[in-house]
């Protein structure tokens, strides 16, 4: 498999390049040549496969030939190692629980692929890889786990201070070692911002092995097709689900389309939005058009210019009519939020986040227009991890699952810095080059 950018300024590489480089020199963002039908293009065909062997079917073609075949399924086997339930909530709507993972967040997934393929990859390398990765919540505990300890590589997280929960803190600043958190006096944008300049910087990369661990790494994004694989394995309805994927940066939703465009059986996507809109606004109109970012209670999908939709339109050859069949969107406010977390506790005992609050209101909402559709709600993250919102909606403290109290109590460690790219480059060659 080779991987193009999607600015077509630059040749092609093949899949180690790409995670190494994380971004095209010509600063776009790569994607397969082509896109490789895998043997599951039936919910019947998956029945009875180990999630082993169906990652491994999936991330092959995909891998191939940089990753061999008895490598790739070990990184498989320490990627799911853990539970991936689909869940019903009443008789239409139906839970993926994605955060029974390490980080209790649907990006464990991403993290742990990407984290052990580059460990293989720096056998090979003499200089230090550092992975360099802005957060809005949950991407940067699930790096910092999966990379912590990793030999040849290190890890710099950029997050907005004061804008991630109590719990998504602890998760990406008390690790030390090779993890280092840079707290950012700003919003997600303006930390996602500095990392691409980073990367468009060529005296920086000249002097320091740089890559990054956001979902617009091939290694992040890619093997997050392998959970709605999963999701389909465990569905028992005879039509094909409506998947509706909270949306952020949109890298989620933009592996189910790849996977459905490889050949799984899905009957539409929604993605669920909060206050920040774009793509919603983008499906109706049009017309695309990123704005700032706005603070929600879904804090980690509070992004203002979804680094990911080039992807979709990529795969749907930019045809607004072609997308807007296969994909809807909705808006969910915080008070449609904090309605939801509510009202599905009360009626059927069901506790979700605030992210999967917003995809649980989006499918109603979607229902509201096709009734009678049954469908999966990609629940991203557990409610532990926003304490302070849940707690208050619900009026009753969270029990905490054993991930989180074995880091409630250790120390924070993290530079504050302004939302400056200079400082960030200081820091960069102070710690790596003069350090």
């Amino acid at each position: 498999m080779t991987y193009y950018s999607l600015n077509n300024q630059t040749g092609p590489v093949d899949f180690k390049e790409a995670t190494i480089l994380g971004q095209a020199p010509d600063k776009g963002l790569y994607f397969p040549s082509v896109i490789p039908q895998h043997p599951y293009q039936s919910i019947e065909s998956l029945k009875g496969i180990s999630a082993e062997e169906i990652g491994f079917q999936v991330m092959k073609p995909y891998v191939d030939p940089a990753i061999p075949d008895e490598e790739l399924r070990k990184i498989i086997r320490e990627t799911l190692s853990f539970n991936i339930p689909l869940v019903r909530i009443n008789e239409n709507t139906f839970s993926l629980e994605l955060y029974h993972g390490p980080t209790l967040a649907f990006k464990d997934v991403g993290a742990r692929f990407m984290s052990r393929c580059l460990g293989y990859f720096s056998r090979e390398k003499k200089e230090k890889i550092i992975v360099l990765v802005a957060t809005s919540g949950d991407t940067g505990g699930a790096v910092a786990d999966g990379f912590y300890g990793v030999d040849g590589v290190d890890v710099v997280i950029l997050y907005p201070s004061g804008k991630v929960s109590p719990v998504q803190e602890l998760q990406l600043t008390t690790f030390g070692g090779n993890i280092h958190a840079l707290e950012v006096q700003g919003d997600f944008d303006a930390c996602q911002k500095i990392v691409k300049q980073a990367f468009a910087d060529t005296h920086l990369k000249e002097q320091l092995f740089l890559t990054s661990a956001n979902s617009i790494n091939v290694a992040r994004w890619l093997p997050q097709q392998m959970y709605y694989f999963l999701a389909l394995q465990q569905w028992q309805e005879k039509e094909p689900p409506v998947i509706c994927v909270p949306s952020g940066n949109f890298g989620n939703i933009c592996a189910g389309m790849l996977a459905w465009k490889a050949g799984l059986p899905v009957k539409h996507f929604i993605a669920a939005c909060n206050a920040n809109d774009v793509v919603t606004e983008y499906l109706l109109t049009g017309d695309y058009r990123s704005a700032t970012a706005i603070a929600t209670l879904s804090n980690a999908m509070d992004v203002g210019d979804p680094s990911n939709f080039v992807r979709i339109l990529n795969i749907f050859q930019q045809s607004h009519p072609e997308l807007a069949k296969m994909m809807s969107s909705y808006s969910i406010s915080d008070l449609e939020t904090e309605h939801t977390i509510q009202k599905v506790y009360q009626d059927h005992q069901y506790l979700l986040d605030p992210h999967g609050a917003v995809g649980y209101a989006a499918f109603e909402k979607y229902l509201g227009q096709y009734p009678g559709s049954k469908g999966i709600v990609l629940e991203t993250a557990h409610p532990v991890k926003f304490p302070a919102s849940v707690e208050k909606i619900l009026g009753r403290s969270l029990d905490y699952p054993p991930q989180v109290e074995k880091i409630r109590h250790k120390e924070k460690k993290s530079t504050l810095i302004q939302a400056n790219y200079q400082q960030v480059k200081d820091f960069l060659l102070s710690t790596y080059l003069h350090g």
